[in-house]
């Protein structure tokens, strides 16, 4: 008997320890769960398809399947072997996986567009490192096969002009299946992609022959929207398509001063909204951006590249929508778009991500807590006058 409460009154001090692991374990795994996977959930929750008012109709009703639903991102800059540190890959890659898988399982896209720049050396990577790079990026973005991925090349992908060779154009072209000047019609919507790095203008064979594409497609284009400038005799032989004004898709801004325009939380920082653009690098020319105003008078251009958010009109009436980086690595509050369209009309809708400061906030505010209960458990963490009290009491003894 006394034996046995000897053995029990041993025993209740390492039961009480390991009960306290096993909360300090549930506590911590509880907060990296939420962290690291449920609050990419929980924001996107909150993100809706926008509604459109002009869709394509059968008698007085508009059916849901005329309605095209989009997600545009831009530059996900996968660092590369040579600039690449570990640990900025694992973070920034983990939340871009997450973040891109948790909206597909949650919004259902029908098709997602890129806009370029998805590597971050791909103008230099070696063929070994490019595979690496390819076959990181399919194991983020994978999707459904429900839906479509349009990817588009950038500066990053391919190089800036002076480095871009037909080596690396057909590398990025065999992996993404991407053509400059290519057409994408879904649901009776025309889209454009345009390799911007190739608007050079100063008749390099690339630039070229992504500048043939284009005007040839600009002519079906517009023999098909009966423009008045094309007679119907130079139209008479044209392939027909839907006669929707065209989305154009592009990684270079058209042209524009700066970003001082620009507004929004995700737009440029204060400090850099009055820094003059300079053309053919930070946008397109101011040539090469009428020639593609001119060629296919679009209704929506979408671009990425300066990683901000910007809202521009072109002509007075040509909207261009600037769309921020998705990646943690080059900016805080990354987004992507959502868009709802029609071969008459669309709407957009901007949904962000979590911030990288809320999970950082959160994190330390978890770890405090856990020291605290460390403390407190082990009767470090005790009230001034009891441990003045317990000090005077051993003092007296």
């Amino acid at each position: 008997m006394l034996t046995s409460s000897l053995t029990t009154m041993k025993n209740l001090p390492s039961k009480k320890r390991i009960y306290f692991l096993l909360k300090l374990v549930c506590f911590v795994s509880s907060v990296l769960m939420f962290c690291e996977f449920l609050i990419y959930y929980v924001v996107i929750f909150q993100c809706q398809w926008p509604e459109v008012k002009g869709g394509a109709h059968t008698g007085n009703t508009e059916t849901s399947t005329s309605v095209l639903k989009a997600i545009i991102l831009a530059d996900t800059h996968l660092l590369g072997e040579i600039k690449g540190h570990w640990l900025d890959k694992l973070r920034r890659e983990w939340q871009m996986e997450r973040s891109f898988q948790s909206a597909m399982w949650l919004l259902q896209p029908d098709i997602v567009f890129i806009l370029g720049d998805v590597f971050d050396e791909g103008k230099w990577s070696s063929p070994q490192a490019w595979a690496d790079d390819v076959r990181r990026f399919r194991k983020m973005f994978k999707y459904p096969a429900s839906t479509e991925l349009v990817v588009v090349v950038g500066n990053h992908d391919i190089g800036f002009h002076y480095e871009m060779t037909t080596y690396k154009v057909k590398r990025f072209e065999k992996i993404f299946n991407f053509t400059s000047g290519k057409l994408i019609t879904r649901k009776g919507i025309n889209f454009v992609v345009v390799n911007s790095v190739a608007m050079e203008g100063d008749g390099c064979a690339i630039c070229s022959t992504s500048e043939a594409k284009l005007v040839a497609l600009s002519h079906k284009l517009n023999c098909s929207q009966q423009n008045w400038n094309h007679s119907n005799k130079g139209c008479s032989d044209v392939e027909k398509l839907p006669a929707s004004e065209p989305i154009l898709l592009q990684h270079y801004p058209l042209y524009r001063k700066s970003d001082a325009e620009c507004s929004g939380e995700d737009s440029a920082p204060p400090e850099e909204k009055n820094i003059p653009f300079k053309e053919k690098y930070d946008v397109l020319s101011q040539e090469a951006s009428q020639k593609l105003l001119w060629w296919f008078r679009p209704r929506l251009i979408l671009s990425g590249h300066t990683h901000s958010a910007c809202e521009v009109l072109h002509a007075g009436k040509i909207p261009e929508i600037s769309v921020p980086s998705f990646s943690w690595r080059n900016r805080n509050n990354p987004s992507f778009i959502m868009g709802s369209i029609t071969p008459t009309d669309f709407s957009l809708q901007k949904c962000f991500l979590p911030h990288e400061s809320t999970v950082f906030t959160i994190y330390c505010a978890a770890g405090a807590l856990l020291v605290i209960l460390i403390l407190a458990h082990f009767q470090l963490l005790t009230p001034p006058f009891y441990f003045a009290q317990h000090l005077i009491s051993k003092h007296k003894a």
